[in-house]
């Protein structure tokens, strides 16, 4: 049995004689050229976000509580300024040794006296202290060099499926959405890396990080800035629902890579029951959540139908439903009636 194009959806399931109760809902065939459309339209979103993400990696850029190491040389009494030595037990959160940009982003040097360096490159920040350090009066032809010695102004923060989740700082190397996994310890065996969101200034930006590199595009051109978070989404969490006549009605889960299709998620629930199950009747209920849900339909009674099951893409929270043949609706239809007759014939022995 085909189903007619864009049919009304019926409010209960019938026989082709039925008439179908109508909703505001249509059906929709899968068929190849309805699987290129949707594949299409899911691309052309994605690209267009992932373009405003995309950008090039700038230079660090000072902050309070960055740690400097600066160096006068032929001066080793200026050496005294960075203090002692800490001990080698000392705590992960002390301080490295060095000159501590205070919290309105100040820098204190001898010679120099106190100057603004948060904003600054480690660059800027070295000329800027060899300008002062030159001045008439100090040093003659000074030579300096500024590095950092512990990052701690700048960070970001993952959460969700990663090993070790929390904040991770960034520093002198280009902190990229997979620079920043990696130092939160990699991907869990429970990551479904085509639910990556990023929360920056108030807004979520969804990341289909598998299917990016799938489209030759590298999730290493979105950079990431301060006080952003990278949150994983478990493969639990974004499953399909599997109903109705089947052998095992379950919650189909994705691959780590997100990839979950009709045929996968059929398989999952141990396939449909040949004694009780319609495979003409197989559907898809897409955003049932919200105000426009879509319903697509698949007639699996073909083995050439299965081909379209495993190339239809199904999404997080899509609900599939095997309807039961004519068979199935009859013994439930009766077993419903029955009751009531029962209790009628009750009724008219005990009047009696």
């Amino acid at each position: 049995m085909r189903m007619p194009d864009n049919p009304t959806l019926p409010l209960s399931s019938g026989n082709a004689q039925t008439s179908p109760v109508n909703l505001p809902v249509t059906i929709e065939d899968i068929t190849i050229d309805l699987i290129k459309e949707l594949k299409a339209g899911r691309k052309d979103g994605e690209s267009d976000l992932i373009s405003s993400l995309i950008g090039p990696a700038h230079p660090y850029v000072l902050g309070p509580g960055d740690v400097l190491q600066i160096t006068v040389w032929d001066h080793p009494e200026l050496a005294a300024a960075l203090g002692t030595m800490q001990q080698t037990n000392a705590r992960p959160s002390d301080p490295a040794q060095g000159f501590v940009i205070d919290e309105k982003g100040n820098l204190q040097f001898p010679y120099a006296g106190t100057f603004h360096v948060a904003g600054l490159t480690v660059e800027q920040a070295q000329q800027r202290l060899l300008e002062l350090l030159s001045m008439p009066g100090r040093f003659v032809k000074p030579q300096v060099t500024v590095r950092v010695e512990s990052y701690r102004s700048n960070q970001v923060y993952v959460d969700g499926e990663v090993r070790t989740p929390g904040a991770v700082q960034i520093n002198d190397v280009p902190m990229t959405v997979y620079e920043a996994i990696n130092r939160a310890g990699g991907f869990t065996a429970n990551a479904d890396e085509s639910q990556v969101k990023l929360v920056r200034d108030g807004m979520s930006y969804p990341l289909d990080l598998a299917g990016m590199i799938a489209r030759g595009q590298n999730p290493a051109g979105i950079m990431l800035k301060k006080g952003d978070l990278l949150r994983v989404s478990t493969r639990a969490d974004n499953g399909a629902y599997v109903l109705g006549e089947v052998n095992r009605p379950t919650t189909a889960v994705p691959t780590i890579n997100g990839e979950l299709t009709l045929g996968e998620a059929i398989s999952q629930a141990g396939s449909i029951n040949p004694a009780s199950a319609d495979a003409a009747q197989i559907f898809v209920i897409r955003g049932s959540l919200g105000g426009k849900p879509e319903v697509y339909h698949l007639n699996a009674r073909s083995p050439v139908a299965m081909v379209l099951a495993n190339q239809f893409t199904l999404r997080p929270k899509d609900i599939v439903y095997v309807d039961g043949n004519g068979l199935v609706r009859f013994n439930r239809f009766l077993s419903l009636l029955l009751p009531a007759i029962d209790a009628g014939l009750t009724g008219a022995i005990l009047t009696k």
